[in-house]
């Protein structure tokens, strides 16, 4: 996997900046919200860091499809598939490469969340449990940008399509502001949102005295929809199967 990464250096160098630009871009830009009534004080930086790791797994995660759509015009795809190569490990790998991928983004917001402050209070593990609320999430949207890959078969549609999903899924969260601070609707939308749940059950963990019921509440909701996804993605290569 780690080979696969280095195929692709200017990608993965964009990724990992984009992901560490992120927290002091938008810790200058939203800073004044830890000073709105009802955001309960402390330090902006500590409350946004979940929220920029989870922004950059779904940016990052949302285009791992394309590397199906170049398999297809490489014509890898067809050799995989009239290989005895099982479709769960095809999707499982490509899995694998994004939870790798996304360890290391989370891991460099971590470190410089904590450079510019952040007090991240339950310790070493509370940033080990935010890594691996990243790591599930960004296996449901690969899952999904794979599958949806499978089904439209165009780097140009795929690529519409996360972004549309991504920014929407972004903002209708607690990522940048606390719940009780957004409109009613956004309120309600975030409840069903699975960036939310990450965002919440990390920015738990990272508390003096996390809920750890709570956490695990989130995780497992999150582990399961991982499933799901990852079944529409195996799901998905028999109606490519059927196209050929």
């Amino acid at each position: 996997m780690v080979r696969a990464m280095l195929r692709h250096p200017a990608f993965l160098a964009i990724t990992l900046v984009q992901a560490v630009v992120w927290l002091p871009l938008f810790g200058s830009l939203f800073h004044g919200v830890a000073t709105i009534p009802g955001f309960g004080g402390g330090n902006y930086i500590d409350y946004l860091t979940p929220g920029v790791a989870t922004m950059s797994v779904l940016f990052s995660a949302g285009w791992a499809g394309i590397r199906f759509i170049d398999d297809m015009e490489s014509g890898v795809m067809e050799r995989l598939l009239a290989s005895p190569t099982k479709r769960w490990a095809m999707v499982g790998s490509m899995l694998a490469y994004q939870a790798l991928l996304v360890a290391v983004q989370v891991t460099l917001v971590a470190l410089l969340g904590w450079a510019l402050g952040a007090s991240f209070r339950s310790g070493v593990v509370g940033v080990l449990v935010m890594i691996a609320m990243a790591v599930t999430l960004s296996s449901v949207v690969t899952a999904l940008s794979g599958a949806l890959a499978l089904v439209v078969r165009r780097r140009e549609a795929l690529i519409a399509a996360a972004n549309f999903l991504v920014l929407p899924l972004t903002f209708l969260s607690s990522a940048m502001m606390p719940a009780h601070l957004l409109p009613h609707w956004i309120r309600v939308a975030s409840a069903y949102n699975p960036a939310n749940w990450a965002v919440t059950g990390s920015r738990t963990a990272l508390e003096a005295h996390p809920d750890w019921l709570s956490v695990l509440g989130y995780f497992l909701v999150l582990f399961s929809m991982a499933g799901l996804a990852s079944a529409v993605a195996v799901r998905a290569f028999r109606g490519y199967l059927r196209s050929l």
